[in-house]
């Protein structure tokens, strides 16, 4: 949009010039003068790209063909000092403006197009007028310092807003602290009575018993990584994929005959990815020991050039063709995946059981 807004202006600024030399009796019937009206014109479509080009493009086809009898007011280099200006360049546009009040008059008596020094400073005082010269000058950096105080506001918009959302989540950090830390030590710490005691007592410890001691441990060491990420925002970020095969032993652990497959060739994945991988492992083989009722479980991960695919099935009670409840494991997967720009299907198979397949998009550098 921007490059057509600069075109729109060059070949609008082109046209007046050759409108004013073409309406001007006086102006000479020179082709290489209108070719130089022109370039000087079209140069400022470039004028956002490069200010300070476009200012010394434009003096100079002012100044050449003022000198080949062309009585037209240098427009361009105006609409080019105010380019210059709004870019930041005051300094450069002052001084060439400086040179072009004095160079102008020097070319126009070397050129023999004014017989008298006075004729020579009329002259180029009507191609450039000193109170437009100022006024180009004055309205480029008028918005220059709009654009940056605009831009100072909006960094101050952003500051304020990441300034909320740390003491938000250090309220969340606060809140799950106080809400959840109690309840998980004390089944860590009732679990692990229970199995010293069996142990201490000869009996044989329950594999049940010891899933629990194991997920209370797990639980206490993912909520206290919850907390530091919400403390330090991200730097110490959850599990990935590399925990996977813990989660499986977990599920077998309590019981679930659970199996986990990696095809492809595993390349860097980033970090958002691969958080997200280990979660949606983590909750569906958590559905699936508290509502599947399930013996078996398999979990595929897939790692393919453009893409991660993670699909986790059971043979559990879940009816073929009945809609699934949306729980709020289920919404988390979805948001997750689908902020990473993925796709999640979740639902009964035909055959009977439940399946997870979430695609996540991975770009390569």
């Amino acid at each position: 949009m921007n490059r057509v807004w600069d075109w729109t202006i060059a070949v609008g600024v082109t046209v007046v010039l050759l409108v004013t030399a073409l309406s001007d009796q006086d102006t000479t019937m020179n082709p290489l003068g209108y070719v130089v009206l022109v370039a000087g014109g079209l140069a400022l479509a470039a004028h956002r790209r490069a200010p300070l080009t476009v200012l010394a493009v434009t003096a100079v086809c002012a100044l050449g063909y003022q000198a080949m009898g062309f009585t037209v007011p240098a427009i361009a280099y105006l609409v080019a000092v105010y380019a210059a200006v709004r870019a930041g360049h005051r300094i450069v546009a002052v001084a060439g403006s400086v040179l072009m009040i004095v160079a102008l008059p020097l070319v126009l008596l070397a050129s023999a197009n004014a017989s008298s020094v006075g004729e020579a400073f009329a002259q180029s005082r009507d191609a450039l007028q000193l109170a437009w010269l100022i006024a180009a000058g004055a309205a480029g950096e008028a918005l220059r310092q709009a654009e940056r105080r605009a831009d100072e506001a909006e960094r101050t918009r952003e500051e304020t807003a990441r300034r909320r959302a740390d003491e938000e989540r250090l309220h969340i950090a606060r809140e799950l602290h106080d809400s959840l830390t109690h309840q998980i030590s004390v089944i860590k710490v009732q679990a692990e009575v229970a199995v010293h005691l069996a142990t201490k007592r000869g009996e044989a410890v329950p594999e049940s018993l010891l899933a629990i001691r194991e997920a209370g441990r797990e639980a206490t060491r993912e909520l206290r990584a919850t907390l530091e990420a919400l403390r330090d925002d991200d730097t110490n970020p959850p599990h990935g994929l590399d925990r996977i095969p813990d989660l499986v032993e977990r599920a077998q652990a309590a019981g679930l005959d659970a199996t986990l497959t990696v095809e492809g060739r595993r390349h860097v994945l980033p970090a958002a990815v691969d958080r997200t991988a280990y979660r949606i492992v983590q909750e569906s083989l958590t559905n699936i020991a508290r509502h599947a009722a399930a013996k078996t479980a398999s979990v595929r991960i897939d790692h393919r050039p453009d893409a991660l695919t993670i699909q986790i099935e059971d043979d559990g009670k879940a009816t073929p063709g009945a809609a699934p409840i949306p729980g709020v494991g289920l919404l988390g997967m979805r948001e997750r995946v689908t902020a990473l720009g993925g796709r999640l299907d979740a639902g009964p198979k035909d055959t009977g059981g439940f399946s997870v397949r979430a695609e996540l998009p991975v770009e390569r550098s």
